[in-house]
């Protein structure tokens, strides 16, 4: 187990904690109604299932695990248990740990929760820390100017770079403040161990370019996307 992390179990649950929290969560922090008026749902994006929780003062975001597709005819919330190591919420958590030791701009992890439902299923939970004073990329394409679009290719090269695929690149992923872009929602990514390849490179990128086309239309995504590959590949040009 890393030091980053300390694992807390009772009876069917698990909990993994963030030293910095250690004595602080308890597993009513995974659900909403605990929280009252002090949890407000998250609009934009996703399938539902996060809210924004005021956490005793700490500012944190919290998620649960929802299905999408035709598998919400089978569960909405459950998945079939393979394993501790195969939970999705322990391991987004061990994910960001390791993210955030690399520097890269993304929610520390605050705590990651499970509970076995039976012996085949369970259902899971994450708080991460909010990232303040940011607004989704998807709110913001018609305002970021060119040089915007330039940084955030630059800092989608710094994941690639690191082997970092991330199963979900959209624009309601990309937080922006200012001049700095945040990445969030890592349910299913994972550090691809020969980072040298390109092809997942590729598609992450395109999976990007169809969420800009879908939101912004073809033409501003042709536009931007010009700026965004040149700070992706380090160039300067205008």
């Amino acid at each position: 187990m890393a030091e980053s992390e300390i694992c807390v179990r009772d009876n069917h649950s698990a909990c993994l904690l963030h030293p910095d929290y250690l004595g602080q969560v308890s597993e009513a922090w995974f659900s909403p109604e605990y929280w009252g008026k002090l949890a407000r749902p998250v609009s934009s994006g996703g399938r539902g299932g996060a809210w924004f929780v005021d956490a005793d003062g700490h500012q944190v975001v919290l998620r649960k695990y929802l299905r999408g597709g035709l598998m919400t005819r089978l569960s909405r919330s459950s998945y079939v248990f393979l394993g501790e190591q195969h939970v999705r919420s322990f391991a987004e958590f061990r994910l960001l740990n390791w993210l955030t030791e690399l520097e890269l701009p993304v929610p520390k992890p605050v705590a990651a929760w499970y509970r076995r439902m039976s012996p085949l299923h369970y259902q899971a939970s994450i708080i991460i820390e909010r990232i303040d004073n940011t607004a989704p990329l998807a709110d913001l394409i018609g305002s970021l100017d060119d040089n915007g679009w330039r940084n955030l290719g630059v800092n989608l090269r710094r994941f690639h770079d690191a082997g970092v695929k991330h199963a979900d690149l959209n624009c309601f992923n990309v937080l922006v403040r200012g001049d700095e872009f945040f990445l969030i929602d890592f349910d299913k990514g994972r550090i691809v161990q020969s980072p040298a390849s390109a092809g997942w490179k590729s598609a992450n990128l395109e999976r990007f370019a169809r969420s800009l086309r879908k939101l912004a239309g073809a033409k501003t995504q042709e536009r931007v996307w010009y700026f965004l590959m040149n700070g992706y590949n380090g160039s300067q040009e205008a």
